[in-house]
């Protein structure tokens, strides 16, 4: 039986393509080697990984290991008061420590982010709360876990296309997550991701269809200058707009996959983008 977030993506293994030739096996096999050490530091963190600097820490090395740059703002939430749904489009793995590299905020994924090789097992530690799709009767209990979250003053990162596309503007936003928001009075923050080639966009980090992980990884080991560039956009406030879940989602969803631009609200303007700071991996050129 398909649940509220089942959807389907058009995508498939064949659309993650590299837009530059391969690097060099020896410096794969350097990325994968300090990657592979990378995630055995983090593992071996244990619980103390949830902590916010640490998780911001892990998600920035284990980038660095694969030579992916991170441009983005300096903060992707509001600030005090209610914490801030931050909602994106979803390409990659990779997405999660992107968004935690520039600032660690609390996941909603599906449930089999959590059986994901590496990644999964660095959701578990981070808190990340696990969406079941095949329980629809679940969708409530969760619509209300995430609106206690944000109530409480913690911000939720979700990814309501529910499912990977190889393009930023591909698929559409669910609308349920976004009643959260309504019921807590809590600002929206659409964010894109964009995964560029030397400035060219790339689907080489896209994760869709049948692809498994080892199989993307290789892909990702091989790439030539890959970026991940994160775009927040102008805060939704609900309240403030008189916005139910069905026009919060579509406003998002014109902001966040590239369609029609949004008013800022007052205050709601990020900085521009900008390298997020990190420190350079031994052996390799500091990222600029």
């Amino acid at each position: 039986m398909n649940g509220p977030f089942d959807v389907h993506s058009d995508c498939t293994p064949d659309c993650a393509a590299h837009a530059l030739p391969r690097v060099p096996a020896a410096r794969i096999a350097r990325r994968g080697a300090a990657f592979a050490r990378t995630v055995r530091r983090a593992l071996t963190d244990g619980a103390r990984m949830a902590e916010p600097g640490r998780l911001r820490t892990h998600a920035r090395a284990l980038l660095d290991a694969l030579d992916l740059r991170v441009e983005g703002p300096a903060s992707l939430t509001a600030g005090d008061g209610p914490g801030t749904l931050v909602v994106v489009n979803h390409v990659s793995w990779l997405d999660i420590l992107a968004l935690l590299a520039v600032e660690p905020v609390t996941l909603l994924a599906k449930r089999e982010v959590g059986g994901w090789p590496v990644v999964g097992g660095l959701a578990r530690r981070a808190g990340t709360h696990f969406i079941d799709r095949t329980h629809p009767r679940r969708l409530p209990h969760t619509v209300r876990e995430v609106s206690e979250l944000l109530a409480a003053g913690r911000s939720v990162a979700v990814f309501p296309q529910a499912t990977t596309w190889c393009t930023a503007g591909a698929g559409t936003f669910r609308r349920a997550t976004f009643q959260a928001a309504v019921d807590a009075g809590a600002p929206v923050r659409p964010v894109t991701l964009g995964y560029r080639q030397q400035g060219r966009p790339s689907t080489v980090a896209a994760f869709c269809g049948e692809d498994t992980f080892a199989a993307s990884l290789r892909r990702v080991l091989a790439a030539r200058d890959l970026t991940v560039r994160v775009t927040a956009h102008p805060l939704l406030t609900p309240l403030d707009a008189g916005l139910d879940r069905r026009e919060l989602a579509a406003r998002a969803a014109r902001a966040a996959l590239g369609g029609r631009p949004v008013t800022a609200t007052a205050g709601g303007v990020p900085r521009p983008a900008a390298p997020v700071p990190h420190a350079p991996p031994r052996g390799t050129p500091a990222h600029v």
